[in-house]
């Protein structure tokens, strides 16, 4: 019953706001989300610890205005989830997205090789899924997919509407491989926390925990990385889509440590994304969360950890100082009791198997 009862009030939510127009549910959006910003005091505040964090540059009333900005931003994405279906289709995309410096992953993809798609929780990624599908582009999007099982089919649903393949990501392993020899592109939203079984790689100026499968897929597979993200410009559905770097397989043919190259240089370009418009990034995602052993337990950084990093060509003195150095107090959470850890340390196992069995699948290729 309780899950039915999400559905049919998602359904009533969305067709309730199909019946105005998208500029007027995008005003509402952002009022919305400035009330959830004055209200949702747990999330406004990690947004302020991880801004306060990463750009300690800005002024702390510039952090507090990208802050607002930030759940402005979300409710809106909601709204337009919803409208990008009627919107961003073969004749009309160009009313809502301009492309930006696309050139080279466009020759890439028009040759019909196959490629790795990458973004982060930065601007509008559902939006970019769907305008690489409207393009002409076969992509295969990996997603979790979500709890109630009738929400996510609508939603898959919606997703698939352009002709976007979603893989769920618990039954991607047996699939990504395939896509890839098939020619085909493979997409990931890449900046999730990767738990204590991740690889650290710099975010920030700290190290962040990343899941190592996507670096392994390319190395192994000599398949090009594409970062890119589709940011809003102007009021109303106003985007463009830009790409931000294109990792090709002869630019880590030489590093000692190519995976770690690769995931090192792919959060870098999503920084950079996130660095350009700050106020459209998920800020409250709890992305340094996990944190490596030798700081969890106060010992100084390896030096296998540190070679990898002093390798990096973008590598500076004053970063490897940050990196050094751990988050700050309130940036982590402490381990809870057993008990209450339990879902939470599953679903790290599950990311950890995911990894290790995309690894056990380029060796056999």
């Amino acid at each position: 019953i309780a899950k039915w009862s999400q559905y049919l009030a998602a359904r009533t939510a969305a067709a309730a706001l199909l019946s105005f127009d998208v500029e007027t549910n995008l005003r509402t959006a952002e009022f919305i989300g400035r009330m959830l910003y004055r209200f949702d005091k747990r999330h406004a505040e990690r947004g302020r610890r991880h801004l306060a964090m990463a750009m300690p540059e800005m002024s702390v009333e510039e952090r507090e205005r990208i802050n607002v900005g930030v759940f402005e931003h979300f409710v809106s994405l909601i709204v337009e989830a919803m409208h990008t279906p009627r919107l961003i289709t073969p004749d009309n995309w160009h009313r809502c997205v301009r492309l930006g410096d696309v050139k080279e992953s466009l020759r890439i993809l028009n040759s019909r090789e196959p490629a790795i798609l990458l973004t982060g929780h930065i601007g509008n990624w559902e939006m970019l899924g769907t305008l690489m599908s409207v393009l002409g582009f076969k992509l295969h999007a990996i997603a979790r997919p979500l709890d109630n099982p009738l929400v996510n089919d609508w939603l898959m649903g919606i997703r698939e509407r352009r002709g976007l393949s979603i893989i769920t990501k618990w039954q991607a392993t047996d699939r990504m491989v395939d896509i890839l020899d098939r020619g085909e592109a493979l997409a990931f939203i890449a900046d999730q926390n990767a738990g204590e079984k991740g690889m650290f790689v710099p975010f920030f100026g700290k190290l962040a925990s990343t899941y190592k499968s996507i670096g392994l897929l390319a190395v192994q597979r000599e398949v090009p990385i594409i970062c890119g993200c589709c940011h809003r410009t102007g009021a109303g559905m106003d985007y463009e889509m830009n790409i931000i770097d294109v990792i090709r397989p002869e630019h880590w043919a030489d590093m000692r440590d190519p995976i770690y190259y690769v995931t090192a240089r792919y959060m870098r370009a999503i920084e950079h994304m996130v660095r350009l418009h700050p106020s459209q990034y998920l800020w409250m995602h709890r992305r340094w969360k996990s944190r490596p052993r030798y700081e969890r337990r106060g010992r100084p950084m390896p030096s296998g950890l540190t070679r990898n990093l002093e390798e990096l060509p973008w590598m500076t003195a004053d970063l490897m100082a940050s990196l050094r150095e751990p988050v700050p107090e309130g940036v982590t959470t402490k381990r809870r009791a057993h008990g209450a850890a339990v879902g939470s340390e599953a679903a790290v196992d599950r990311a950890g198997e995911f990894d290790a069995e995309a690894q056990r699948r380029g060796e056999e290729g």
